[in-house]
């Protein structure tokens, strides 16, 4: 019987130590380990930035790199400003934008940039000045039946004159 125990008790510390290798193993992998502020710090400010949280990912051509390291309102204009943790070896032109986007329909938001053709480029700590805030999908849907039903309400019912201008239906053949 006490053999048995000190085995079981052996078991639960191996398990608990590959437990532990792969906690390590997935927080230094990840990208979102804390104490990475080495890069290229830049700021933009959006209208509206739904369900972007600070972690969130920076990507170039679907490739990331970076992170949203910040979020607040500034209490002047209203605006959603994020702070951008970048690859300090990009050099990124003045005239790079930023859109909040998502990764598809159900799935989570990141700030693509977009690098533009200027000649001077970005430094630590500035503006990118062009950006696309997010788009609601519970907006788009909305207009999209509004629209729907505007159409279907529009047309004449069966038995009902055509509006003035509008050629009549043609007759149904038997």
């Amino acid at each position: 019987m006490k053999g048995r125990s000190v085995a079981e008790l052996l078991a639960g510390i191996v398990v608990l130590l590959i437990a532990a290798v792969f906690l390590v193993y997935a927080v230094t992998n990840s990208g979102r380990a804390s104490g990475s502020n080495s890069g290229l710090q830049l700021r933009a400010k959006f209208d509206r930035i739904d369900g972007l949280a600070p972690g969130a990912d920076v990507r170039i051509a679907g490739v990331r790199v970076g992170s949203v390291s910040d979020q607040r309102i500034d209490p002047n204009t209203f605006l959603a400003v994020l702070t951008l943790q970048v690859d300090g070896g990009l050099k990124l032109p003045d005239d790079t934008s930023a859109e909040i986007t998502s990764e598809g329909l159900l799935g989570g938001k990141y700030v693509a940039l977009v690098p533009g053709g200027g000649e001077r480029m970005l430094a630590n700590g500035g503006e990118i000045q062009i950006t696309q805030s997010s788009v609601s999908l519970e907006s788009l849907l909305g207009r999209f039946i509004f629209s729907v039903t505007q159409m279907a309400g529009n047309k004449p019912s069966e038995g009902e004159q055509p509006a003035a201008g509008a050629s009549p239906a043609p007759a149904a053949r038997p």
